[in-house]
């Protein structure tokens, strides 16, 4: 079992970044036996799709890094590397880009509501970011993707261009049988990761494009901060309901219930067995403690890290040559089925 996920790089990383993929990301790399492997990857080359500032990318993949192995990815467990120091992504993008077909692409959501309007003025590389999102798998013979919802598309049109290319391109073997080039991944359900809303508006995601600092929980935070932005978080006047039907028509109370769940390892249904009844004067301290003891240690982390550039770099450069050496030859191979000569 190989699996392979990547993430952009974002800077200013709250606890939504936290709790909705990178605790998966740990978790899923701690399952792993010792014939498996999980290689993680910072996706800078998909961050120039869109209009980017190129000082702040340079500073929110090492941020990304620190923040990863600060929340419990183990560089000698794991790969973990970011794109711009393995070549062989966009190559094998160029080399898949003649399998992948312009109908395909054009039925690619993401490229429709990252456009919006404005579709003639969106780059090329935001058309085709899904085939260099492909190469990104086929390149490591993933066998399994951790996907959501909103990236089941992207590993179907993988899997249709490994097909396709497998099919018009594969070598035969002796006995006259295709020899495939590509490993057709098949799609990993990580456990369903929590939804973490504004803490001054419960119907928006944690976001750290809000102006408003007091909206989130950041992995930087210190506890007197944390503290500080529970109390003030947005709630109502009623007290905490017995079951979770009771929170229904309260989202930023569901928010606050979620949050001490999903740091607890629990269920809003067991929050509640704890809390029902009793007014957020009780329940936000608790909730804070929560948020404080969890965090208090990736914060320390993450911060010696950013202070050591040198050692971020070298986990970065070990983890790309790692991932050189295990990509070589599946770009070989597909470089001598399209019958390209190389020197």
């Amino acid at each position: 079992m190989r699996v392979v996920s990547g993430i952009q790089p974002t800077g200013n990383l709250h606890l939504g970044n936290y709790l909705g993929a990178i605790r998966n990301w740990v978790r899923m790399q701690d399952e792993m036996d010792e014939e498996s492997e999980c290689l993680f990857f910072l996706a800078d080359l998909h961050a120039i799709s869109m209009p980017h500032d190129p000082a702040e990318l340079s500073r929110a993949t090492l941020e990304m890094a620190a923040a990863l192995v600060a929340c419990g990815i183990d560089a000698s467990r794991s790969v973990l590397f970011n794109q711009a120091q393995v070549p062989a992504h966009p190559e094998m993008q160029w080399l898949l880009n003649g399998t992948a077909r312009m109908g395909w692409l054009n039925r690619m959501t993401q490229f429709k509501d990252k456009s919006g309007k404005n579709r003639e003025g969106a780059s090329v590389a935001l058309f085709t970011y899904p085939v260099l999102q492909a190469a990104d798998v086929l390149l490591y013979q993933a066998t399994h993707v951790p996907v959501g919802e909103d990236q089941k598309q992207h590993l179907e049109l993988a899997r249709d261009i490994a097909q396709k290319f497998n099919n018009d391109f594969a070598p035969k073997n002796e006995d006259g049988s295709d020899r495939p080039v590509f490993t057709l991944p098949e799609p990993y359900i990580p456990p369903a990761a929590a939804r973490i809303m504004s803490l001054r508006d419960g119907s928006k995601k944690m976001s750290k494009s809000d102006p408003s600092d007091m909206s989130r929980i950041e992995l930087v935070d210190d506890p007197d901060t944390i503290m500080k932005k529970i109390k003030k978080a947005k709630t109502d006047p009623e007290p905490l309901p017995g079951d979770e039907g009771g929170l229904a028509t309260r989202p930023e109370a569901l928010n606050l219930v979620t949050i001490y769940a999903a740091m607890t390892d629990g269920s809003v249904e067991s929050v509640l067995a704890d809390f029902g009844g009793q007014g957020f004067g009780t329940f936000k301290p608790a909730l804070g403690e929560v948020l404080v003891e969890t965090l208090r240690p990736i914060s320390e982390r993450f911060n010696e890290l950013l202070a050591d550039r040198e050692s971020l770099d070298a986990i970065l450069a070990r983890g790309a040559a790692k991932a050189r050496e295990i990509a070589g030859p599946t770009l070989d191979a597909t470089y001598a089925a399209l019958g390209l000569v190389r020197g």
